[in-house]
């Protein structure tokens, strides 16, 4: 929650500072998206991916745990040997 909290704080900083880009008169709308986005949208994707790698970890293992697959291979158990195949 604090991190959501986080990156609303930040993504309203930058859009300010976009703005203040798009009406300043020697900014233009360009500088304004291009601040938005690398300032923005880059580095706090790039965040909020990196601090939510454990969650996703955790919920991984809770998938692999809950399927029963020992190996986790994600095949279908069979017999180690194929079958002899008849000709004729």
């Amino acid at each position: 929650m604090f991190s959501l909290l986080v990156a609303l704080a930040w993504i309203y900083v930058v859009l300010l500072m976009a703005v203040a880009e798009a009406t300043s008169p020697v900014g233009s709308a360009l500088g304004a998206l291009l601040t938005f986005v690398l300032y923005g949208v880059l580095p706090l994707a790039l965040a909020l991916y990196l601090l939510g790698a454990p969650r996703r970890r955790a919920a991984r293992r809770r998938a692999e745990a809950s399927t029963g697959d020992p190996d986790g291979g994600g095949h279908a158990t069979g017999d180690a040997v194929a079958a002899k195949r008849e000709e004729g």
